[in-house]
């Protein structure tokens, strides 16, 4: 048997027991990849990550993401809060490299009482199919009325996202996804992955839920790949003061993980360069819970 160290901590989080759940395996050398897997099943978080010695000895270290079935070339939460573990373990504050499987990700971290600020940086194209989903169709997996569905769009930021906009945070309550018509439509989505939304990006808070059932997370607290992708599409969409057609910045709060009683804030933003967004940021506040070790049979 080998032990190793994790933390735990919530990511996103305005209150203690807020945010969204995150373990972090602080030195996950001498773990195979089904290892990684089954502990990550093992933890049932929505994410639980792995670090490793940077590959370029420049960057503060290398970190796989693995949900309870999949691991992920990127995602936000454990982007996030793995900075903010590793700010609390002894790297401080400032701006460092977090290399993933999609790249590099530049975070800066900044110590705020006994919370932990951390916000991500990437510069890559929003990814965006040429079809879009059909309003009546996400209606019907989400269960809500076709006239409660504003828009709804696929976009990515590093994980796909199927993003619907809804009427009203009512609405966004309301919703509940029809796991049979999910399960039948699934393999003909871009992204099966759904993020659903309510409130105007340049005059007021959004209102958010998500559904992943796919990689093994029914709703998630708060998804900051999804808010990426959120921000830098909405910036490409949204004609307001704040986003001009040419050059500008949006910057929205999300609300999410309410109905399942997570609260979570994100703050994100982006940047609009001769009408493409790019320089996404997503950020918020991480709370360090506690930590242990889990012991795992040698391979």
């Amino acid at each position: 048997m080998q032990s190793f160290h994790f933390v735990i901590a919530n990511v996103f989080a305005e209150t203690h027991f807020g945010g969204n759940q995150l373990a972090v395996f602080t030195d996950a050398r001498g773990l195979s990849d089904q290892a990684m897997q089954s502990i990550a099943k093992q933890m049932n978080l929505s994410e639980t990550t792995f670090v490793l010695p940077a590959r370029d000895k420049r960057n503060a270290a290398n970190v796989r993401i693995f949900t309870p079935q999949a691991e992920l070339p990127f995602a936000g939460h454990p982007t996030v809060g793995t900075a903010a573990v590793l700010c609390q373990r002894g790297l401080g504050e400032g701006r460092f490299v977090l290399e993933e499987a999609i790249g590099d990700v530049e975070v800066d971290v900044e110590l705020r009482g006994d919370r932990i600020a951390a916000r991500f940086r990437i510069d890559r194209p929003i990814e965006s199919p040429d079809t879009t989903p059909a309003n009546a169709l996400m209606a019907d997996l989400l269960t809500l009325d076709e006239a409660d569905i504003d828009a709804a769009w696929f976009a990515s930021a590093g994980v796909p996202i199927c993003i619907v906009q809804l009427g009203g945070r009512e609405a966004v309550d309301r919703a509940v996804l029809d796991r049979n018509a999910w399960n039948a439509k699934r393999k003909d989505l871009w992204s099966p992955n759904i993020l659903l939304f309510s409130g105007k990006p340049a005059a007021e808070r959004l209102y958010a839920r998500m559904f992943a059932p796919a990689l093994g997370v029914d709703e998630d607290p708060a998804t900051g790949a999804a808010a990426a992708a959120l921000v830098g599409s909405l910036a490409k969409r949204v004609a307001s003061g704040h986003v001009a057609s040419g050059d500008g910045k949006l910057a929205i709060t999300i609300d999410q993980g309410v109905k399942m009683g997570r609260p979570s804030v994100i703050e994100a933003s982006a940047e609009m360069r001769a009408g493409q967004p790019s320089n996404m940021e997503v950020g918020g506040l991480t709370v360090i819970l506690g930590e242990g070790s889990l012991a795992v049979p040698s391979d």
